[in-house]
C-alpha cells in the first residue's frame, strides 16, 4: 500500500436532492447517447419519406436524413464534477451539457439540485445550481431528442401522415 492509497478522499454519493458546498473543480469530460426508441424514429422516418416522395413528384426537395443516424440519437456532453460540503464530506456530481466557462471558479460556494440516475452505480446528476458566490442561477443543457430529429424533418413527417391518412381516408370511402 503506498502514501497516495493512505490518504485518498472519500468520494460519497448523495441521496438527497439538494447539496451546498465549495465547487472544487471538473474533472474529464466525455460524450454519452441519448437513447432514442425505434418506433418512434420508424414512424418519424416512414411519415417523412412519404412527404419527401409526395415533394419528389411535384418537384420540392425535403429533407434528407439516414434511419442510421436518425437511430443513433444526439451525444451529450458528461462533466464529473466535485463539491465540499462544510463538514468537509466530498461529493460528486455529473453534469449532462454545457456551462459558460466563467460561471464557476474553485472554491465559489454553490447550491445544486440533483437528482439520482437510473444506474445507481453513477453519481447523480445536476438538475440546477445556483452560484452564491455571485448569486448566478445557472442550468446546464443538453441536446434533446426533438433538436436531434430538427424541426424541418418533424415538419416533413407531420405532412408526410396528413398525406397518409387522408389517402388511407379517400381509399376506404
Amino acid at each position: 500500500m503506498d502514501d497516495t492509497e493512505l490518504h485518498r478522499e472519500r468520494i460519497l454519493r448523495h441521496a438527497g436532492p439538494i447539496i451546498t458546498g465549495r465547487f472544487l473543480g471538473f474533472h474529464a469530460s466525455y460524450t454519452r447517447e441519448v437513447k432514442v426508441g425505434r418506433p418512434l424514429v420508424v414512424l418519424i422516418f416512414v411519415s417523412a419519406t412519404i412527404a419527401r416522395l409526395i415533394g419528389a413528384i411535384v418537384r420540392l426537395k425535403g429533407v434528407r436524413r439516414r434511419f442510421k443516424d436518425l437511430k443513433k440519437g444526439p451525444e451529450f456532453l458528461v462533466t464529473p464534477m466535485r463539491v465540499r460540503d462544510d463538514l468537509g464530506q466530498v461529493y460528486e456530481v455529473e453534469m449532462h451539457g454545457h456551462l459558460p466557462a466563467s460561471a464557476l471558479h474553485r472554491g465559489d460556494l454553490v447550491q445544486l439540485t440533483t437528482r439520482a440516475q437510473a444506474d445507481p452505480a453513477i453519481p447523480v446528476r445536476l438538475l440546477h445550481m445556483i452560484n452564491l458566490t455571485t448569486m448566478q442561477p445557472l442550468t446546464p443543457r443538453i441536446p434533446t431528442l426533438w433538436s436531434h430529429l430538427g424541426p424541418a424533418l418533424l415538419i416533413q413527417a407531420a405532412l408526410g401522415v396528413t398525406i397518409a391518412v387522408a389517402v388511407t381516408a379517400a381509399w376506404l370511402r
